[in-house]
């Protein structure tokens, strides 16, 4: 017995760092798609007009392909191989960037890795909430390893881009999403269990849920008011004058925030619950953006970044405790997928586009839109509470 522990398997892994894992590859793919893809396009020989042409087909394209990735994993009742193979897909679309050129070749590499990757994101979100509740580990200490995963794969690609230029970026990417590919499929097992809904009804077949209906508008409105902050927030603060170090460091001042609350904010998740983490995400949006309206003095806009914990990271746990709570088992990669797209998906699109034309009128004011924004999800909060108190939970059934 004792040779056979000296010379056998590895030390199995726990379920908990296995989703970390897959946290942590893709959104180090992520943290390199987000600073340098416009470069890579634009190296490519695209146009300004170009590059915001294929952003804007890419963006369309994931909202289709989300929900039908989702769709597909719930009919298959095999979630991890189908997020294995959209990576896997992802990493080969993100390696025709090395060869493409012109408009028509990088449209649609940029298509085929826009498809291939939006079901990414919600299906490691839909299986590591339903295996938190079934091997009973925080969900949000694994998300955690990604927000890290996301500043490293940005620092990452600065210094290799630096070196090598926008191609070593891409092989990042490819890099990131392969090891993506190899981590779904190290996801310990779990029961098969295909819906049988087939075509637009198994599709659709999340939104006759009360609580799902309700959430959506309320993801909507409350990080769709974050559209502003990533669009714009930079511009702002340097016609403000503030200089490039103070501007990382407030952004930095976020993420680290909002790594805090998915580490160690397991208590005050189960003290709220879901609709109490919306409201505190509402309510901290709203003050948030109300005072970035007011003031560009680094001194008060650190502590208000410390907000981002509460208006973004709240938000999500909220929303990931709701489809966890509300959704059947066998239907919750749809959901993860519809809410992605429809929840922030569509709605941080369109508030993007729209935030354009805002702040060239009023500058800094629009973020009092966005202030807005939180106070309307107040209503469409406590509608969702009345959904989830009208009937018990279909995934503990």
């Amino acid at each position: 017995m004792a040779r056979r522990r000296a010379t056998g398997s590895l030390p199995a892994v726990s379920p908990a760092a296995r989703h970390a894992l897959l946290f942590a590859a893709q959104f180090f793919a992520f943290g390199v798609v987000l600073p340098f893809l416009p470069a890579v396009l634009a190296d490519g020989g695209l146009s300004p007009e170009e590059v915001g042409l294929v952003l804007a087909a890419g963006a369309a394209v994931r909202l289709v392909a989300g929900p039908l990735g989702g769709r597909l994993a719930d009919a298959l009742g095999r979630p991890p191989l189908v997020l294995a193979a959209c990576a896997a897909l992802s990493a080969l679309a993100a390696a025709g960037y090395l060869v493409a050129a012109g408009l028509g070749a990088m449209l649609l590499v940029h298509v085929l890795l826009s498809a291939a990757m939006a079901p990414i994101v919600p299906l490691s979100d839909a299986l590591a909430v339903a295996a938190a509740r079934r091997h009973d580990f925080d969900y949000g200490r694994s998300r955690a390893a990604g927000s890290v995963a996301f500043i490293l794969g940005s620092l990452a690609a600065g210094q290799a881009v630096a070196a090598a230029g926008t191609g070593a970026a891409v092989w990042l990417i490819s890099a990131g999403l392969l090891a993506s590919a190899g981590a779904a499929l190290l996801l310990p097992r779990a029961a098969e269990a295909p819906t049988g809904r087939p075509g637009l009804a198994g599709l659709l077949g999340p939104l006759r849920l009360p609580a799902l209906r309700w959430l959506l508008p309320v993801s909507a409105l409350i990080q769709g008011s974050h559209a502003l902050y990533y669009g714009f927030g930079t511009l702002h603060w340097q016609a403000a004058g503030l200089s490039p170090a103070v501007i990382g460091a407030l952004w930095a001042t976020g993420v680290v925030a909002e790594v805090a609350l998915f580490v160690w904010g397991r208590g005050v998740v189960a003290r709220l619950g879901p609709v109490g983490l919306c409201l505190v995400a509402a309510g901290a949006g709203a003050f948030r953006w109300g005072a970035t309206a007011l003031t560009t003095d680094p001194l008060l806009l650190f502590p208000l970044q410390v907000l981002h914990a509460a208006s973004f990271a709240a938000q999500h746990l909220a929303a990931m405790a709701v489809l966890g709570r509300a959704v059947p088992a066998n239907e919750a990669a749809t959901a993860q997928t519809l809410h992605a797209a429809l929840g922030v998906g569509a709605a941080m699109g369109l508030l993007t586009l729209g935030c354009g034309p805002l702040y060239a009128w009023a500058g800094g004011g629009a973020f009092w839109a966005m202030a807005g924004l939180c106070v309307l999800a107040v209503p469409a909060v406590l509608g969702l509470r009345g959904a989830l108190r009208a009937r018990p939970s279909p995934a503990g059934r």
